[in-house]
């Protein structure tokens, strides 16, 4: 797979999930869940009379224009030729209940001869070791490109006009396939269909369907083409119908916050409200309820880790968002099942996951991980009053704490046992204020917790009231001021008037924020606070707006809409509401032109810098909406 840093647009389903370049590629095709992709390459073309491929993701006489239809999860792209003044609408739908990619084509001659059209499929698949060895399968009229896990099936209800399994790219540029095998050991295959002479002003419709099959559950070899010809059967135009009148009605049901309805609002800023509903939904698997930080940008790793993961302390802040947005039972089903199943004996959560609750590859130990969840869990109490949820969680909660009193324990006697730590950007080991101030949060958390499950101890024996009363009430009431004292006493640089970022690192950092928003440890109007965000917005804040996260951040560049809704955050509960919105305007003016918002913006053009559709990005856009329709801004 050559780079393909930008997933300009995604749709999906409850099993299936796709994204697709500015100029309709399919870049990336996702079954069951957003960690396990089959496609490295999926292009198509016309042969336009006598001419040679003409790709309709890339040519220079074509011209697009892209959107969503409506508040759907259904694309829409229309490319324009000018030199064969061809016009194609490309409608790319996954229906709710049905797995399969329908792709619609429109062709409309808009030229003054006729135009004979051929229409060409270049399709190429994923190797590696979790995909193993491809081949390619012509049966029943269908391209089925097959590993030992899965297979792509590419079919239409007309006939193939060629079909090309091995070293098909040369060819397919050509625009002319040649026969050959109709099995062989290919990772890459091309087919193309005859859409016939266009004459002046006449147009033509043709679907092309994309499917994934599960080959441990449907055999290729004697059930897959059944299954196809079931497809082949049904009614796309009602198919898609159906799927956009239900992502209309999904977001009606979810704008808890009536701000489709708010004439304040702007109509970008409902439009990245309505992406991230729609993004949230695609990017969280429903069976185990993982939350992925995005869709993959860098399966090579050129420039990061990687990204389609879930990392509980992201999780945390996007569940909050969930709930403001009333996606409540996905919030739950995080919690109740995705939590549990990845919670380690000793009650810690490591760095990150699949999002089916397996562990994913990692490069350290994040002792947030762990305190978020408390907090998460309690947040989400605070807004149900479901003692049901907490009863239910209450288990997972105190071995977590079990694990955080050990480590406190270490880190006030500077025994540093648990140095190992990164801090929350994944850089550097140590201890960071923004992980204390998120464990001094879990405590609190706790603290509301134990309170509100008081009643449900009262019907069992005393004798446990007293065991929890004594294991973690008393402990943890003692170390919280301790714990602040500490922070105050050695996280605070007399020197620089601020808060700094760790013990042995006084740089200034977004994250240090976190000591009052979300974590409410001091008090906004503390002098030491007033001090740090002072110097913040003085080394953090770039020249044309937005923040970076820290002093000399360098990775990639560009400010980050996450850290400048963090300070429109602190600025709502200071009462600084013109820097509040002025800071949430940034963030709205760095969303794409469908209204996903980044990791990060070049703070000159306004653009996407990187990693376009981040899960965090959105949580905190949605908190910073709710927080300013609270303080009646909207």
């Amino acid at each position: 797979m050559d780079s393909k840093y930008f997933n300009e647009a995604l749709i999906g389903n409850q099993k299936i999930t796709a994204s697709f370049s500015e100029r309709g590629e399919l870049l990336r095709f996702y079954n069951d869940t957003v960690n396990y992709e089959i496609v490295d390459s999926y292009r198509t073309a016309l042969k336009v009379n006598d001419s040679y491929a003409i790709y309709l993701d890339e040519d220079v006489n074509n011209e697009y224009i892209q959107d969503y239809i409506g508040n759907s999860n259904v694309l829409n792209t229309n490319i324009f030729n000018r030199y064969f003044r061809i016009e194609v609408n490309q409608l790319d739908c996954i229906p709710i209940n049905k797995n399969i990619l329908i792709k619609k084509y429109v062709f409309k001659n808009k030229n003054e001869i006729d135009l004979d059209v051929k229409f060409l499929v270049y399709s190429k698949l994923l190797e590696g070791s979790f995909n193993a060895d491809c081949s390619g399968y012509i049966k029943a009229n269908t391209l089925i490109q097959y590993n030992y896990h899965y297979s792509l099936c590419t079919f239409s209800n007309e006939d193939f006009l060629s079909h090309q399994i091995n070293n098909s790219l040369e060819n397919m540029n050509k625009g002319e396939l040649i026969k050959n095998d109709y099995i062989g050991m290919s990772v890459d295959s091309a087919v193309s269909y005859n859409i016939g002479v266009l004459k002046p002003g006449e147009e033509r419709t043709f679907y092309l369907y994309v499917y994934i099959n599960d080959n441990g559950k449907i055999n290729l070899l004697n059930e897959l083409d059944l299954e196809i010809e079931k497809y082949k059967l049904l009614d796309p135009e009602m198919e898609i119908k159906e799927t956009i009148g239900y992502w209309e009605k999904y977001i009606k049901s979810h704008d808890l916050m009536k701000v489709l309805d708010n004439p304040k609002i702007s109509d970008k800023v409902k439009q990245i409200y309505v992406r991230s509903i729609l993004l949230f939904n695609v990017l969280t698997n429903k069976e185990y309820g993982g939350i992925a930080a995005s869709l993959e940008i860098d399966e090579k790793k050129t420039k990061c880790g990687r990204y389609a993961y879930c990392w509980p302390r992201d999780a945390v802040y996007i569940t909050q968002a969930f709930d403001y947005v009333g996606m409540r039972e996905e919030t739950e089903r995080f919690y109740k099942i995705f939590c549990k199943k990845t919670q380690s004996r000793n009650g810690k959560w490591e760095q990150r996951f699949y999002v089916d609750g397996r562990l994913a590859p990692s490069w350290g130990y994040q002792i947030d991980e762990t305190a978020s969840i408390i907090y998460g869990v309690c947040e989400h109490y605070k807004m149900t009053h479901d003692l049901k949820f907490i009863s239910e969680n209450l288990t997972m909660c105190e071995n977590a704490m079990s694990y955080l009193i050990s480590y406190v324990d270490d880190f006030l006697s500077t025994q540093d046992k648990h140095k190992v730590s990164y801090d929350l950007w994944e850089e550097n080991q140590g201890y960071s204020l923004y992980s204390i101030a998120c464990i001094v949060a879990a405590y609190n958390a706790s603290l509301k917790i134990f309170e509100e499950v008081k009643n449900l101890y009262a019907y069992k024996k005393r004798l446990e009231l007293d065991y929890l009363q004594t294991k973690y009430v008393d402990i943890i009431s003692n170390q919280i001021p301790r714990i602040i004292d500490y922070i105050n006493e050695h996280f605070y640089d007399k020197e620089r008037e601020s808060f700094v970022r760790r013990l042995d690192d006084n740089r200034l950092d977004i994250s240090i924020l976190g000591i009052v928003v979300p974590f409410k440890i001091l008090d906004p109007n503390d002098e030491k606070v007033v001090n740090t965000v002072r110097n913040i917005k003085a080394s953090l804040k770039k020249p044309n707006g937005g923040y970076i996260r820290y002093e000399y951040d360098n990775y990639i560049g560009g400010p980050w809409p996450i850290c400048t809704l963090w300070m429109a955050l602190y600025n709502l509960e200071h009462g600084e509401y013109d820097e509040a919105i002025e800071n949430f305007d940034f963030a709205t003016n760095s969303a794409s032109g469908h209204g996903l918002l980044p990791e990060q913006t070049d703070n000159r053009t306004m653009q996407p810098l990187w990693n376009i559709g981040l899960n965090w990005s959105h949580a905190m856009y949605i908190l910073a909406i709710h927080k300013m329709i609270e303080k009646g801004l909207f």
